[in-house]
């Protein structure tokens, strides 16, 4: 429960036992005593409102042209544990603004080649519900037709462009904030100053369940994005989440919620109206070939990661492969039937290969998560953010110390190895 910096002092300064580790001391909180239990004792009162409620999804949807049956989806959830200005409402805008612009667009006579969805989640604050129930319950239709999930919770919550992605979605991100004006460097584009800040572009993986779009990828291995200006918020799910906050201190004169607004808006449309989806699977490759190398440091001998080496080499053939095909069908663009047809269909292997990532039979011991390159870990202290099920593995088996925890850890290895083999045979529509 969030308390002022007042009463955590005094709070902290009562507790006895062992001392503080030297790492929690800070010059905000001052000196505590130690970690507990006693000898103070705290009167702690909580109401909590225990009832249940009906939930609203609500959904503005643009059908599309040529390919309606083809889904781009945009989200952000509405609720909010307190006045929300950050969380979600600076998102909300940002959503509204687009419905705003698309509105300007198809009154001009514009219509999308593929159909673009506009979500206004309900209860995220409670579980994702609202966007896990829809995803869940529609599941079927999602898994065949959904391009990619676009998500924006926070969308200002402080300085600095922040993205994470499906590695696939890296190149247009990269080349969408070439286009965009910075909202806080006159002169500059959003890809410069992120590129400074950074030392260069930094596009985390979305291995957390925080928001609405783990059912999307977690569950049902869609293409998904989060953007936002902003690290971290230092009154977050409080009631310094308002208004006030927003216009004196977080983006005074909102040029950074339009910026959002017009990364996101303006990716939706790509996905949506180019002839090839812009998706590059060689940088997933780069990825993988990446996370590969840091979990060999991790592993200890006699665990072998060549069948995730071997896949890998089998996913980068078959990337390269789909470059050179995208060439050629650009080259044969036709309005007759049978070269629209090689174009739905190469498409459909791009949209549809992220979902070779997924198993089945998900996580051991945490099934509904099935995405074996990118879910949460068990273990929040675990060094990866990739590869859960290894990681799990991994936690496990330095706790237990066992062979048979060793061989657990193999054994996920080989389930990871298997899942970037499926993917590299649908970017070539093979069965594996």
């Amino acid at each position: 429960m969030p308390v002022s910096l007042s009463v955590s002092r005094e709070i902290l300064r009562g507790f006895g036992g062992p001392p503080v580790p030297e790492e929690w001391r800070g010059e905000v909180l001052g000196e505590w005593g130690g970690v507990g239990g006693g000898p103070s004792l705290l009167n702690f009162t909580y109401q909590e409102d225990r009832r249940l409620a009906t939930i609203q999804n609500v959904f503005g949807v643009i059908r599309g042209r040529e390919e309606p049956d083809r889904y781009v989806i945009l989200g952000n959830h509405r609720d909010a544990w307190t006045y929300g200005a950050v969380d979600p409402n600076s998102g909300t805008a940002a959503l509204l603004d687009i419905a705003h612009r698309y509105g300007v667009l198809l009154r001009s006579g514009w219509r999308p080649r593929r159909t673009i969805i506009l979500c206004s989640w309900d209860a995220e604050e409670f579980g994702m519900i609202g966007s896990t129930e829809w995803a869940e319950q529609n599941l079927g239709i999602l898994g065949t037709n959904a391009i990619a999930y676009l998500n924006v919770d926070c969308a200002v919550q402080g300085s600095g462009f922040f993205a994470d992605a499906t590695p696939q979605l890296d190149k247009l991100l990269i080349e969408i904030t070439k286009e965009i004006k910075d909202p806080d460097v006159e002169g500059m584009t959003v890809y410069q100053t992120w590129a400074a800040a950074n030392g260069g572009i930094s596009i985390e993986r979305l291995a957390r369940a925080n928001s609405d779009f783990s059912a999307f990828l977690h569950h049902l291995g869609v293409p998904s994005l989060d953007l936002y200006y902003g690290k971290e918020f230092a009154g977050y799910h409080t009631a310094f989440d308002s208004f006030d906050w927003m216009e004196n201190h977080g983006d005074p004169l909102f040029h950074r919620h339009v910026a959002i607004a017009e990364i996101w808006g303006l990716f939706a449309l790509h996905l949506a109206d180019d002839l090839l989806l812009p998706f590059d699977y060689l940088t997933y490759a780069t990825q993988l070939q990446s996370h590969t190398n840091t979990l060999m440091e991790l592993l200890d001998r006699g665990i072998s990661l060549q069948p995730i080496v071997a896949s890998i080499d089998e996913f980068t053939a078959a990337a390269n492969e789909s470059v050179e095909e995208a060439k050629k069908i650009e080259e044969q663009e036709s309005e007759e039937y049978l070269p629209r047809l090689r174009q739905r269909t190469f498409n459909d292997r791009l949209m549809l290969a992220e979902r070779g990532f997924l198993e089945a039979e998900g996580l051991l011991g945490r099934q509904w998560f099935k995405h074996l390159l990118y879910s949460p870990p068990e273990d929040y202290e675990s060094k990866l953010s990739f590869f859960p099920g290894i990681a799990d593995a991994i936690s496990r088996a330095e706790k237990i110390g066992t062979r048979e925890a060793q061989l657990q850890v193999q054994h996920e290895i080989w389930r990871v190895a298997r899942v970037i083999q499926r993917a590299a045979g649908i970017l070539r529509g093979e069965l594996t």
